[in-house]
């Protein structure tokens, strides 16, 4: 029944993507951060919907007048070259046949951001990719935190299979980042059921992220929490909100998950940790090695015997900054901090720039809780191999738009 359901949604709205393409760039959002079809038991779950969909609205972009617009900013012009230069690394990587199969993934990442770039063309329209957004992550997160305080976080909350955010450490990642999103959102809210709503929503998401019994979620929650205290317009209002949800949150977990991220102190102990260490001083030592890094999936047992410090545990480099390194070299983080960083300013000149004028506070708001969603995936991405995640770049067009 929901392959069939889906079906209808999809395949539906197939027409309609030919003439309006921004709505395909809303159905490639939601199944990108969503990934319906993953929910599906039938024919749906392998069912090729993303690129039909891109088939459609590139068609649709290129044959409809709907306004189209390309900005050559200087985060995109980065962005440019950071994907050219895995291309010159993926050319000399270790293992060339599995480098090509993810330098593919990763572009068709980047052909989704270009296009979403493209149709990006309002405010109206930004407002409604946003809400996608939140929508999409945010139904794991309410159904995650009911999930939570039903069995009093004895089981852990779980993405769809064979998405970016199937474990509990990634979808935790990607919940923390939504957070304030639903923020904006609650901000420029007239409805007041929808803000009820909202709020709720972000009061479940982040009972969800205790919910993973994700380490690397505690630490992104703390970090966000202080940043989403500072950005926030109203601090008391905003100080309740995350001293309850964190109250509730901590009041609902069992024993066995304090126990668990009390190793965070005792890192040294745990094998796990660990082991990420090991696999860090890999990344440096191939980095050190090899101006072009190790390539896309560097990170097998013949390079980690000739590089790590303990040859003995391979396994992979959960961090987005040592996974830069390691396969692109240092030319490969450079360009991937200096992206991090440009977007980061931009937000701070969008709020310079809004402060004090009432029709642009929308805009001031969208730019400070992209900041605080940024916190959240450098806080978590230390301990994740999600560099390439879309969310991220999707946030970045976002603030160029």
């Amino acid at each position: 029944m929901r392959d069939l359901f889906l079906a209808c949604i999809v395949f539906g709205a197939l027409p309609f993507i030919l003439k309006r393409p921004f709505i395909g760039i809303l159905m490639l959002a939601w199944l990108g951060f969503m990934n319906p079809h993953r929910l599906a038991w039938g024919f749906m779950f392998d069912m090729p919907v993303v690129q039909i969909v891109v088939a459609f609205t590139l068609v649709g972009m290129l044959l409809s007048n709907e306004a189209k617009r390309m900005i050559w900013s200087r985060e995109i012009i980065v962005l440019a070259v950071f994907v050219a230069w895995m291309g010159i690394t993926t050319w000399f990587a270790f293992f060339p046949a599995l480098a090509w199969e993810q330098y593919v993934k990763v572009l068709k990442i980047q052909i989704l951001t270009v296009m979403a770039l493209l149709m990006l063309t309002s405010q109206q329209r930004l407002h409604l990719f946003i809400w996608v957004i939140v929508l999409s992550i945010g139904f794991y997160g309410i159904k995650g935190g009911i999930f939570t305080l039903m069995h009093g976080g004895v089981y852990r909350v779980q993405g769809p299979a064979g998405s970016f955010i199937a474990s509990n450490n990634d979808l935790a990642m990607a919940m923390a980042m939504t957070v304030p999103l639903m923020r904006y959102l609650y901000l420029t809210e007239r409805h007041r059921l929808v803000k009820l709503g909202l709020g709720a929503g972000m009061f479940l998401t982040v009972v969800a992220c205790f919910g993973t019994q994700s380490r690397g979620a505690l630490v992104a929650l703390v970090c966000m929490g202080a940043m989403f205290w500072w950005k926030s317009r109203h601090k008391v209002g905003t100080a309740l909100l995350i001293a309850l949800s964190a109250g509730v949150g901590l009041a609902t977990m069992p024993q066995e998950w304090f126990d668990r991220m009390a190793t965070i102190q005792t890192h040294e102990e745990d094998a796990s940790a660990m082991g990420r260490v090991n696999q860090w001083g890999n990344a440096i030592n191939i980095a050190n090695a090899r101006l072009t890094g190790g390539g896309f999936e560097t990170w097998q047992r013949p390079v980690c015997e000739r590089f790590a410090p303990n040859p003995d545990d391979c396994r992979d480099v959960h961090s987005i900054y040592f996974e830069v390194l390691g396969e692109h070299g240092y030319i490969g983080l450079l360009l991937y901090l200096t992206l991090l960083g440009m977007t980061w300013f931009k937000c701070g000149a969008i709020i310079r720039r809004a402060r004090g004028d009432p029709a642009l506070q929308w805009a001031g708001d969208l730019a400070a809780m992209i900041q605080v969603s940024m916190v959240a995936y450098l806080s978590a991405g230390a301990f994740l191999g999600m560099a390439y995640y879309d969310y991220l770049y999707r946030l970045i067009v976002v603030v160029v738009v």
